[in-house]
C-alpha cells in the first residue's frame, strides 16, 4: 500500500517556495506517477546575449546569406545553429545512413 502524501504547503512568495523545494523531496508531496505531461504553448525560450567574435570574412559572408533570404544575419546564425546542434544529437544510426545527404 501506497504512504499517503503530504500536503503541499501554502508559499508567500516565490523566495520561500525555492527555500522548500531546495530542502525537501517533493516525492514526499506528489504522486509522479500520476503526473501528466504539462504544454506552455505560449512561452518563449529564455534568450542570453553573448559576445561572439567571427573572422570578417564569415560574418560578411553571413550577411549576404542572410540578405538574399531577407531575415536579419543574427537570425540565420540561430538558424545555422540549431541545424547543427540538432544533427550532432542525431542518433548515430542516422548519421551512418547512406541514404542521408553529405554535408560539406
Amino acid at each position: 500500500m501506497k504512504k499517503q502524501k503530504k500536503t503541499v504547503p501554502e508559499f508567500r512568495t516565490e523566495q520561500e517556495e525555492n527555500a522548500f523545494w531546495s530542502s525537501h523531496d517533493s516525492s514526499e508531496y506528489i504522486d509522479w506517477e500520476k503526473a501528466g505531461r504539462a504544454i506552455f504553448p505560449d512561452l518563449k525560450p529564455s534568450m542570453k546575449t553573448i559576445s561572439l567574435r567571427l573572422p570578417e570574412p564569415m560574418l560578411n559572408r553571413l550577411k549576404v546569406l542572410a540578405n538574399e533570404r531577407d531575415v536579419p544575419y543574427q537570425s540565420l546564425m540561430k538558424i545555422f545553429l540549431k541545424e547543427r546542434i540538432d544533427r550532432e544529437f542525431e542518433p548515430k544510426q542516422s548519421k551512418l545512413d547512406p541514404t542521408r545527404k553529405a554535408s560539406a
